[in-house]
């Protein structure tokens, strides 16, 4: 029976204190990892995560950084690595939230944090935490990338600008830690179920219009995201690397 075993693995959720991230951080966890559990602003929605795995039976810890700044990242990096050990798989999932509008009116401030929060970070995630990975000649990077970096659309672009870059780090990331064993990885949500939407009750979870492009017929939820970050990180995903794997019931695929 195929089982996704991360026991006595460790892992870095970033942005764990979001939709998204928390449940990517719970569903490591119940499998087996243990699991560093990133925040920057939002202690207390980590401190809940945290709650979660460690009554489920699991092991977490919260640490603050700000994923834009280096030497905030370094100061993370030295406390995960003392707290609960070096990391075996990290995911790279934080954001910064911004109004979207159109190039025209984007004001330039939102290009720089799309930048700052998509390609520096990935990169000051490697930086810190490859060499590792690179002594043990295992490891796993997976970034969270979006379906809109294929879309294109209208009112997308800092968004898009910032995910896009990040897709040519972890491309050449994973030319570059390949010969040491280390997969990178991207994962590409659709417009998904979270608990943002669940709290507006079928209304928020409902999108017509959507789901009209969806060869599936229905939106997808923050688990299906969670699920697939769990197998690429595990031992059945050995021989996959730089792939991009859109999660979005078809309304999105990758050219050949």
């Amino acid at each position: 029976m195929l089982t996704l075993d991360l026991t006595g693995r460790i892992a870095l959720v970033t942005g764990a204190s979001g939709d998204l991230g928390r449940v990517i951080a719970r569903t490591l966890a119940d499998c087996g990892a243990h699991v560093a559990v990133h925040y920057h602003n939002r202690q207390t929605e980590a401190d809940k995560v945290v709650a979660a795995i460690r009554n489920a039976g699991g092991t977490a810890a919260a640490f603050q950084a700000d994923l834009t700044n280096e030497a905030s990242v370094k100061t993370m990096a030295t406390a995960i690595t003392g707290g609960l050990g070096a990391p075996d798989i990290v995911v790279a999932n934080a954001l910064i939230q911004y109004t979207w509008t159109s190039i025209l009116a984007q004001p330039l401030a939102d290009f720089d944090s799309q930048y700052r929060s998509s390609v520096l970070h990935t990169v000051l995630l490697a930086k810190s935490f490859a060499p590792a990975m690179q002594q043990r000649k295992r490891g796993r990077f997976i970034g969270i990338n979006t379906e809109c970096s294929i879309q294109c659309f209208p009112n997308q672009g800092a968004y898009v600008s910032g995910k896009r870059g990040m897709d040519g780090v972890m491309r050449v990331l994973c030319k570059e830690l390949g010969p040491d064993g280390i997969t990178v990885n991207q994962v590409a949500p659709g417009w998904m179920i979270s608990d943002r939407f669940r709290g507006e009750g079928v209304a928020g979870a409902s999108q017509p219009a959507y789901e009209a492009g969806i060869p599936l017929g229905h939106r997808g939820d923050d688990h299906d995201i969670a699920q697939a970050v769990a197998f690429l990180a595990s031992d059945h995903a050995d021989f996959i690397t730089g792939a991009f794997l859109p999660v979005a019931g078809g309304h999105v695929m990758t050219g050949i």
